[in-house]
């Protein structure tokens, strides 16, 4: 059994490296085309940070373990408000001000209901996938061209906190393409350890493979968002930390869950219905006063959100092992 933990762990470890290698080889290279930063942070940065669940998903669906690949989704989109936002502002408050940022939590909030709802048609399938992914095209396409047209003071503000790790990214073009090859050669190795693995630690807890999606899995996938968070934090730059968390669960929804049920159908397991999505939306739904109202984040906040995190866990996961354990 811990043989299954050990490998968790490497997994979850190789996916955050590759998927940083992934994010800084594209940054540089698009930093050599002279591509805009605004648009290297819809597209490049989006997308790469977001590459661990991805992979994550469609392994998990494409090896027969469909609850994994939506309990990653869901639970990360959880863990990214609960945990991402409330941990570190039990250290210093967040100042959620961060351009586009009324406009981005309510995109939000109306993908979570969409998806919501094709969850109850499900399970979800290509028609499903393609809306979402077309949801996400026009996204994106919309926020290029607004930013294009912007060239206020908080634009600016926005292209320097994309590009603020710009000086640890290798200039030579052979090393970046070398980052993005290794990146990517990386990322579907850890995915499929870390599936594998959970798998395993779900049939020795006695718990669905649902439940380790959601608690294990997704907490695992993120790491990336969470050291972002925390060294925003420590840089005293925190108000990217909403804008962050609010564009990674965006991705999520649209990108991730539109690529993998286009590629294979969905099933949706009864108690993602009967509590999970109800979580994800509740947990969107309560952070968003702090982006339309450009509120403070502060620690009587994080530290209530951190509680409801640990309890949600609780709750997924502590019944049926207690129950298991009884029995042996």
């Amino acid at each position: 059994m811990l043989t299954s933990y050990l490998i968790l762990a490497a997994g979850l470890i190789l996916l955050v490296i590759c998927g940083d290698l992934l994010v800084r080889g594209a940054i540089g290279i698009a930093q050599h085309l002279h591509i805009p930063p605004i648009i290297i942070g819809l597209t490049v940065v989006a997308f790469g940070t977001s590459a661990p669940e991805l992979v994550i998903s469609l392994n998990a669906a494409l090896s027969g373990s469909p609850d994994i690949a939506i309990g990653n989704v869901v639970g990360s989109n959880i863990a990214n408000i609960l945990i991402v936002m409330g941990l570190p502002a039990l250290f210093t408050a967040t100042e959620c001000n961060q351009p586009y940022i009324v406009r981005n939590s309510i995109y939000v909030l109306a993908a979570s209901l969409l998806f919501i709802v094709f969850c109850f048609w499900g399970p979800l399938h290509t028609v499903h996938g393609l809306i979402l992914l077309g949801l996400l095209a026009a996204f994106l396409f919309e926020s290029g061209r607004r930013a294009s047209q912007d060239r206020s003071a908080a634009r600016a503000k926005l292209d320097g906190e994309i590009l603020k790790g710009a000086t640890s990214i290798p200039q030579r073009l052979w090393v970046l393409f070398a980052f993005v090859m290794l990146g990517l050669a990386g990322l579907p190795v850890a995915a499929h350890f870390t599936v594998e693995s959970a798998k395993q630690i779900a049939a020795n807890w006695g718990v669905s493979e649902a439940a380790i999606g959601l608690t294990l899995v997704a907490f695992g996938t993120s790491l990336p968002e969470l050291v972002t968070a925390l060294v925003a934090m420590v840089r005293r730059q925190g108000g990217i930390a909403l804008g962050n968390v609010l564009g990674s669960n965006l991705f999520n929804i649209l990108g991730i869950v539109g690529v993998t049920a286009t590629v294979v159908p969905l099933p949706v397991p009864q108690e993602f219905l009967r509590v999970d999505l109800w979580v994800m939306l509740a947990a969107t739904i309560a952070v968003a006063p702090f982006a339309l109202f450009r509120a403070r984040f502060g620690r009587a906040p994080g530290a209530f959100f951190v509680l409801a995190y640990l309890v949600y866990v609780a709750v997924v996961v502590m019944p049926k092992s207690l129950a298991v354990a009884h029995l042996m």
